[in-house]
């Protein structure tokens, strides 16, 4: 079965074009060589030596079957890409620091986890230091209520499970619309957190503030919810 031609725009560059159809081609599953001809339609000496040209740059590799799959330079370049959330969060977070005077974080959930993505540190003093890539439980924290509040419940059995914090909780942050934390991770630190959601409201992360109880207060949502959904609003914009 030859390849669909209305599947792209040919570029007018013959190789260019026959490469992007093998890449296309083995997508969705490995391919043989006889299936890359049978799927894009090219002679099998044109598909042979394009794979095996693609092969050695990684672009393509080899199942234990000797079928040609995706390769692991494809995901490397990916990699290096901007990420349009980072991107859109990095001055937005300098911002909410900035208004609030304490250090600032993004967090994705990843699994039963939440992952420092981008954050903006205070610069002196008493600060609660949160580097980029660490991973913390999704058990406790304003950062997790609220990742855990616009999640898909079936996926939070294991992390209600064991936290801080329960479903009816979850559901007066989602009430809110921010989460708040005193002392549930970390003693002496509070925190407060709101959700970044994409036009269409799906959560794709959790901006917060943290630092320690003297200067937050008991209450520290009461003073800091405002800016941090403002913040969120900010990142959410540029993605829309």
């Amino acid at each position: 079965m030859g390849q669909d031609s209305s599947a792209s725009q040919p570029s007018g560059i013959g190789v260019v074009d026959k490469t992007v159809a093998i890449l296309a081609a083995t997508a969705d599953a490995p391919r043989s060589l006889a299936q890359l001809v049978d799927t894009t339609a090219l002679p099998r000496a044109t598909a042979h030596r394009l794979a095996v040209a693609l092969e050695v740059h990684r672009l393509l590799t080899r199942d234990a079957e000797g079928r040609f799959v995706l390769g692991p330079r494809l995901g490397e370049l990916a990699a290096a890409l901007p990420d349009p959330l980072i991107a859109a969060a990095e001055p937005v977070l300098a911002w909410v620091r900035d208004e609030c005077g304490e250090s600032a974080q993004l967090y994705r959930r990843d699994g039963n986890d939440r992952v420092c993505v981008a954050a903006a540190e205070r610069a002196t003093g008493l600060r609660t230091t949160v580097p980029v890539g660490t991973r913390l439980p999704l058990t406790a924290g304003s950062g997790a209520q609220v990742l855990c509040a616009w999640s898909d419940p079936a996926t939070l059995a294991d992390v209600l499970a064991m936290s801080e914090f329960t479903s009816r909780s979850l559901a007066d942050v989602r009430r809110r619309g921010w989460a708040q934390s005193v002392g549930q991770r970390e003693a002496g630190v509070a925190s407060v957190s709101a959700p970044v959601r994409s036009s269409g409201g799906e959560l794709l992360a959790a901006i917060s503030i943290s630092g320690p109880i003297e200067r937050l207060g008991r209450a520290p949502g009461l003073r800091f919810a405002p800016i941090l959904v403002a913040g969120a609003r900010r990142i959410s914009s540029p993605l829309a």
